[in-house]
Formats: structure tokens, C-alpha cells, sequence
């Protein structure tokens, strides 16, 4: 007990302060917590100006029609409560009977359908990089073996110039070597500063955001506490994320650097043989997995999937607006690269089950089975169907180096007009910048901007939501305001919709203005970033998707598109 009144005083004042700080601090997070949204005009924020656009919809006298929306990524949590009012069911399937029976090859595809599992229920977790699968499938051929290249075929030749890139990238560099244990120490040394914090709070989910506004009862805890926020700050770490989600991510990471350090010498594991058994190299075997879309790591999946349907928020009044999405779960990507065969056939099934949209937030550098993925990505396009990609977070320069897949296939020559590549956009109020320092980017192979910066969506297990970074994020985002559009306007087609959204985007008033990008230092404009030079736009979508389909015949409607203006 405090006796000095005094003291008494002070204390009860610190506490108000406190309490007063820790409730801006709410009011600003709740108020920023669905900030990619919001609209410039109005707001001051780059979002997408989402509401304006629902504003816009209750005007309208047009029915919205079901849109069936693929989700293929590392699966979705189909118990979480704010989802499983929008997933897709096939209603030619009755569940859990073990039955086939609509006889499309796959047994009980109630939800969608899982190509990384087996017929005994296992599931395909963790998968090695695909530069490590390409140089140890052909080590044996190449390796210190004088080839001349010039008595190959052009298969073999590819097939070679990939294996010694695959070769040359493999090797860990001293840098590597450093960074790695440096990740190493920081961890293990989070790991005991946290042992006083978790001792007194007693809650092993808190974030920075809650422990900079708690006040420790004893020093070593305050000095804890300290070390926490110090450390957590140099390692880059946001502030959403929970102590148990960052140990998490650490070790995840350091596994992953582990593997790859050790990757020239360790073959990756037979995991494909063991647990899917399908026979890889014949695409004609293509009935393997099985029904459980959710896996063993469904956060991604399950915060792409929330973005997709655009969960509203409590103070949103018209949820009636909000198109009939369904939302299809497409299970094609482990932890580590994703196969081509499984992303072919996942485009393939999900064309096949009606999907319209195709959301694909996932990349890699390598893929040796590229004309497998170019020839669904082609069969979506024969369909009718839009597939919407994320850039990726490497930072690349996508002019210069190939992330997988691609619209362009170099194996048929053509690229198509069907996808739409887009990348991370943020905004000063939430990262500093405009511009994000991990999207990657081109002026040639990036289509768009959209938000990707602390996006809060759906994650695994009851209700739970989280705010997570990346082009992963931006790719949704940009696939609900597609579904928007042809759910309200069924009457355009893929590209006349990737036409509409291209040219409907936000810019800003001097194309040529530079934009900081954190922690890096450079500048770049938004159309070096991508070749719109401008971020998506829900609202200016729907005002030329109206005006486009009142104006215009199936011939010329992509034509009229482009003729019309940005706002």
C-alpha cells in the first residue's frame, strides 16, 4: 500500500496516463486496422476505397450473381467462424461419405481439394526449395563432367544451364554463414529475456504493442522488457505479432537457412514419395491427395482467404452489399517451393469446378516443369477465367530476373492476357512510404499497386485475426475487387476485367515523383515499380465497369476500357 499521499498521487496519475496511452494506442490501431480499405479523398490514406465503392453498389438496380473465387495456397482454416459463411461447397459432392460422387477423380471434394496429401490422410508440411530438388535430380549427370554444350539438344541445354545455375546459387556464402548465426544468437537470446516477461504477465501471446504499454512490477522485468524492445527492433520485427508467433518465425527461419546451408550435401528427402506416392513425372497421373484443404499450416492460406471475401468490419452498415463470393480451397503450396505438377493441376481443377478468379499468392525462381503451369494458366484463359498473382518479396527487379509463374512462357512463345501481377503498395501512416522495401517490381512484368503493408485478416483456429505483410496480401485484395465486378457485371470477361482494373487505378498527381522506399536507400516512381504507375481502385473499378458494360457490345468492350480515362 502507498501511504505518502503524494506518492499516492503520482502513482494514480501514472496509472491514468497509462491507461490513456494504451487507449490511443487502441483507438489508432482500431482506427488503421483495415487502412488498406480506406480512400484517399476522404482519408489521406492510399487505400482502395473500398466503402466508396459499396456506396456506389447500393445505387445500382444490378442483381449480384455467385462468384466462385480459387484460393490455391497452403490451405484454409474451414472452421473459422468469419469464413465459413463464404466457402465455396461443391453440391455434387456429398461430405465425408468416402464416395467419388461426381465422379471428377477426386473423393469427397467438398470444399476444393488438397494435391499435397495422401490417400492415408498424411499431408505434405515442409518442402525443399526447387533449386536444391533441380541440382541433386541432376548432379550425377553433370558434375565434373566436360559437357559440350553444343552437342545437346535444346532440352538438355536448358536442362543444363539450369542445373549450373542451380549449382552456383546452392553454395552458402560467408555471408550467409554470418547472418544465420547472428539469427541464431538474437533468438536464443530472446528467448531468455522473455522468461521474467512471461513470468509476471503470464500470457505468452502478447505483442510490442502490449508490452510497451505494460508496466513491470520489479527491474529486472522493466530491464527485460527493454532488452525485448530493443532487440525486436533491430531484427525488424512488427509490432502485431505475438511473442509466440515471432519465436515461431525465428525458428522456421533458422530451419530453413539450416537446410539450405547443408543443401549441396544433403539431398532433400524422398517426402513426395513417401506421402503423395504419385508417379511425378507423368502429368496424366493426376488423381492424388486428398480432401483436407486445410493442411498443417493454413495461416496463409487462411489470411488470403479473408482478404479475398474482405471480411467486413462491425461498423460497416450495408454487409448486404458485399458480392456472394465462394471461396474455393485449392491446397498446391507447402512450406518451401511449391511443385509445378500440383500448381498445373490446381488450375486445371479449379477452372474445371467453376472457378472465375484464381488467386495465386505464391512464387519461386525456378520451374523445371514451366510448360505444365503455362499450358493450365492457357486452358484458364480458354475458360474465361482471371488469375491474380503476387509479385513476390525479394525485392527484384522482375524486368531482369524471372520469378515462376509468369504470364510469358518461353516454352510456347506467347504470353497471356489473363493475369494480372501485382505489387505491394503501403502508405506513410503505416510504413513510412508509399512504397514497401520488400515487393518486388518491374515496369515490363508488374501490373499494379496494391496494399500490402500490415494487412489484418483472418488466421487459423476459432476467430482470430492478424496483420501480415507481403505481395500475398496485395494479390487478394486486387481479387476481391475483381469479384466485385463480375459478380455485378457477369457479362465481361476475364480480360475485359484485368482492362478495367489496369485503367481505373489511382495515381498520383506527378507520374514521375519519387517515392522513398524504407530501409533502403533508393527512390523509385510508381512507374518503376509497375507499369500502370498507380495502386489499384475499387471505386474508379466500378464507375468504368459501369459505364463499359452500359456502353459497350461483348466485341468492343475491353477497347472502350482503354479509352476511358482515369479518374
Amino acid at each position: 500500500m502507498i501511504r505518502n499521499t503524494s506518492l499516492r498521487l503520482l502513482f494514480l496519475s501514472l496509472i491514468f496516463i497509462g491507461q490513456f496511452i494504451f487507449a490511443q494506442n487502441n483507438l489508432y490501431a482500431q482506427k488503421n486496422q483495415n487502412w488498406h480499405w480506406k480512400d484517399f479523398a476522404q482519408d489521406t490514406i492510399h487505400g482502395i476505397s473500398l466503402h466508396k465503392a459499396y456506396q456506389k453498389i447500393s445505387t445500382l438496380h444490378t442483381k449480384a450473381t455467385p462468384i466462385v473465387v480459387a484460393v490455391l495456397d497452403g490451405g484454409i482454416d474451414t472452421n473459422h467462424i468469419s469464413l465459413q459463411k463464404v466457402l465455396w461447397h461443391n453440391l455434387a459432392e456429398i461430405p465425408n461419405n468416402n464416395i467419388d460422387d461426381d465422379h471428377n477423380g477426386y473423393v469427397d471434394d467438398y470444399y476444393g481439394w488438397n494435391f499435397l496429401g495422401g490417400r492415408d490422410g498424411q499431408n505434405i508440411d515442409k518442402a525443399a526449395a526447387e533449386k536444391s530438388r533441380i541440382y541433386h535430380q541432376y548432379k550425377n549427370k553433370y558434375e565434373n563432367k566436360n559437357i559440350d554444350t553444343l552437342t545437346l539438344s535444346v532440352v538438355e541445354k536448358k536442362q543444363y544451364l539450369m542445373w549450373k545455375r542451380t549449382a552456383a546459387e546452392i553454395e552458402t556464402s560467408p555471408e550467409d554463414a554470418a547472418n544465420l548465426q547472428y539469427i541464431k544468437m538474437a533468438t536464443n537470446a530472446l528467448k531468455k529475456i522473455a522468461i521474467s516477461i512471461l513470468k509476471e504477465m503470464g500470457d505468452s501471446s502478447f505483442t510490442v504493442t502490449q508490452l510497451e504499454n505494460y508496466e513491470p512490477l520489479g527491474r529486472n522485468t522493466l530491464d527485460s522488457k527493454n532488452a525485448y524492445l530493443r532487440t525486436v527492433r533491430i531484427l525488424g520485427i512488427e509490432r502485431e505479432m505475438s511473442y509466440l508467433d515471432v519465436i515461431k518465425d525465428l525458428n522456421e527461419y533458422i530451419e530453413g537457412k539450416e537446410i539450405a546451408a547443408n543443401a549441396k550435401e544433403q539431398a532433400p528427402s524422398a517426402i513426395r514419395e513417401s506421402i503423395i506416392k504419385d508417379n511425378y513425372f507423368d502429368f496424366a497421373d493426376s488423381h492424388y491427395g486428398n480432401k483436407d484443404v486445410t493442411g498443417p499450416n493454413a495461416r496463409h492460406g487462411t489470411h488470403v482467404a479473408g482478404l479475398v471475401a474482405s471480411i467486413p468490419d462491425s461498423n460497416w452498415q450495408i454487409n448486404n452489399l458485399y458480392p456472394p463470393i465462394q471461396i474455393m480451397s485449392v491446397r498446391v503450396v507447402p512450406d518451401g517451393d511449391e511443385y509445378d505438377k500440383d500448381i498445373a493441376l490446381g488450375i486445371r481443377y479449379a477452372v474445371d469446378n467453376g472457378a472465375k478468379i484464381i488467386n495465386m499468392s505464391f512464387g519461386k525462381s525456378y520451374s523445371p516443369e514451366q510448360i505444365w503451369v503455362d499450358s493450365a494458366i492457357r486452358y484458364a484463359a480458354s475458360k474465361d477465367v482471371l488469375i491474380i498473382h503476387s509479385a513476390g518479396n525479394e525485392f527484384y527487379d522482375l524486368d531482369q530476373k524471372e520469378v515462376f509463374p509468369t504470364p510469358y512462357s518461353s516454352s510456347l512463345h506467347n504470353k497471356v492476357d489473363n493475369v494480372i501481377t501485382v505489387a505491394a503498395s503501403s502508405d506513410p501512416i503505416i510504413g513510412s512510404s508509399l512504397l514497401t522495401d520488400f515487393t518486388n517490381y518491374g515496369a515490363k512484368f508488374v501490373d499494379v499497386l496494391a496494399p500490402g503493408d500490415k494487412i489484418y485478416s483472418t488466421v487459423p483456429s476459432g476467430n482470430k485475426y492478424a496483420f501480415i505483410s507481403g505481395t500475398s496480401m496485395s494479390a487478394p485484395i486486387v481479387s476481391h475487387i475483381a469479384a466485385m465486378i463480375r459478380s455485378y457485371f457477369t457479362q465481361l470477361t476475364a480480360v475485359e476485367v484485368k482492362t478495367i482494373l489496369l485503367n481505373s487505378v489511382w495515381k498520383p498527381n506527378n507520374a514521375n515523383e519519387k517515392n522513398a522506399i524504407p530501409n533502403r536507400d533508393l527512390s523509385k516512381s510508381l512507374l518503376e515499380i509497375c507499369n500502370t504507375g498507380g495502386i489499384v481502385n475499387a471505386s474508379n473499378a466500378l464507375d468504368m465497369a459501369i459505364e463499359v458494360a452500359k456502353n459497350s457490345s461483348p466485341k468492343n468492350t475491353a477497347k472502350s476500357a482503354k479509352k476511358k480515362k482515369n479518374n
